[in-house]
């Protein structure tokens, strides 16, 4: 029997994304040490909270990801005003909604297209892909510049928007712009369609597993910014009671907290909103997936791929038939009254559930936060799947194979790391 003692390594980020590094050891066939060290700068932002009106609130956790900063807007915006007891109306919430679908185009069509296809298209990275698949990066590029557009729409610019506020936003676009983003929107659904078709298409791992999925659901809608928080394992609770039933624990290798419900790992983002919420889809969406011939729930974790795709679609579906009924309001947000109390939001960040809690005074100074990011919540979840997932490789494979199956498992979450495109250095010692 070889022993095999395996490193891998991810390097050190200074993004807020995260750092992140995998520890593997592998002696007689057997896995050893499996550690996923993951180090959220989003942490310190709690603290950086605490002191600061609650008008601040949204521009600070907006820099907690470059990636996804309108889903801790919304969290957070969502919080203030249940603390507050404050309804901004149907035209913000329909607006946020709108706002949400640019997230998730931008987000998932980077991710599909520049981090995860070269994995599934046998490449190293999107340069060598785009030699010879140049119309498939063109298309991810386009969906991803829409995504940008439409959060430029309501957020003032695609990067840390600056145009939501607590009770609305600042600022509501004119007819002229709606049109325009319309046009673009409704260009843009072929380029949706065939992108799921082609995911589809590809010759994904068969990995099947078991696993617990979390998500939000609505009484209607295919979850963005609203809902219960549910599992597949009977779950179903208010947003407010999310403490009752996870937890975060530290762990010794890792900087990061470990989510766990009821004491056990479990999956958050598109694969589980899905499992959980394919009835809600919109009937276009759903027309769209069954001429895939897939069929959801999947247990299969590299159907996350796919959901995304389909998420793509649903997000243009969705801003379409929102944009479709805009009318310009006298003003695009609600008086906001400050007074104690505390609050919890939730959305569905494009990695996955999103959960804040706020306590503020009665001059709305923040006194204490709690923010729980997707990521975290996926992290032991990880470490499951890398385990079993490797032992069904073979841990006798090569060690270039080991290290690419690791690579491959990780980015199929979808982890706020921004090395993600070249994420692991592995070293073998062998005796």
């Amino acid at each position: 029997m070889t022993k095999r003692s395996v490193s891998i390594h991810v390097p050190a980020l200074t993004r807020v994304e995260g750092e992140g590094s995998l520890r593997l050891r592998i002696e007689h066939g057997e896995i050893q040490e499996l550690a996923l060290d993951i180090f959220e700068p989003p942490r310190y932002f709690e603290k950086f909270l605490e002191g600061r009106r609650h008008h601040e609130v949204l521009d600070t956790v907006a820099r907690i990801c470059g990636i996804c900063p309108i889903a801790y807007q919304m969290s957070a915006a969502q919080a203030i005003e249940q603390a507050f007891g404050l309804d901004p109306g149907p035209w913000v919430r329909d607006m946020r909604r709108v706002f949400y679908c640019g997230e998730w185009l931008q987000s998932h069509a980077l991710h599909v297209h520049l981090l995860a296809a070269p994995d599934f298209l046998g490449f190293d990275s999107v340069v060598g892909m785009a030699a010879r698949h140049p119309e498939v990066v063109r298309r991810g590029l386009r969906l991803q510049g829409l995504g940008n557009a439409l959060i430029r729409l309501l957020g003032g610019r695609s990067v840390h928007p600056v145009g939501a506020c607590v009770g609305g936003f600042f600022r509501a676009p004119d007819a002229a712009e709606v049109d325009d983003m319309l046009e673009q929107l409704r260009a843009a659904l072929p380029d949706a369609h065939d992108l799921v078709l082609w995911a589809a298409a590809l010759k994904l791992p068969q990995d099947e597993q078991a696993f617990t999925c979390v998500a939000l659901r609505h009484d209607t809608d295919y979850p963005f910014e609203q809902g219960r928080i549910v599992s597949d394992d009977g779950l179903s609770v208010p947003i407010e009671q999310y403490e009752d039933h996870f937890i975060e624990e530290h762990r010794p290798h890792s900087t990061a907290l470990f989510s766990l419900l009821h004491g056990a790992p479990y999956l958050v983002g598109p694969l589980a909103r899905l499992n959980l919420n394919h009835d809600r889809l919109p009937a276009a969406s759903l027309s769209l997936l069954r001429q895939t011939g897939m069929t959801f729930p999947s247990n299969n974790m590299f159907h996350s791929l796919l959901a995304r795709t389909l998420e793509i679609h649903v997000a243009i579906v969705e801003a379409i038939r929102l944009l479709e009924n805009y009318r310009r309001p006298v003003s695009p947000q609600v008086e906001v009254t400050p007074r104690a109390g505390i609050g919890c939001g939730a959305t569905e960040a494009p990695r996955g559930l999103l959960w804040h809690r706020y306590e503020l005074d009665d001059q709305g100074i923040v006194r204490a936060a709690r923010i729980v990011p997707p990521t975290s919540q996926n992290q032991a979840r990880i470490e499951a799947d890398l385990r079993r997932s490797l032992r069904q490789f073979g841990l006798n494979r090569p060690d270039d194979k080991l290290r690419l199956r690791a690579e491959t498992v990780i980015r199929n979450y979808d982890p706020c790391i921004s090395c993600a495109t070249h994420f692991l250095k592995i070293g073998v010692t062998r005796r």
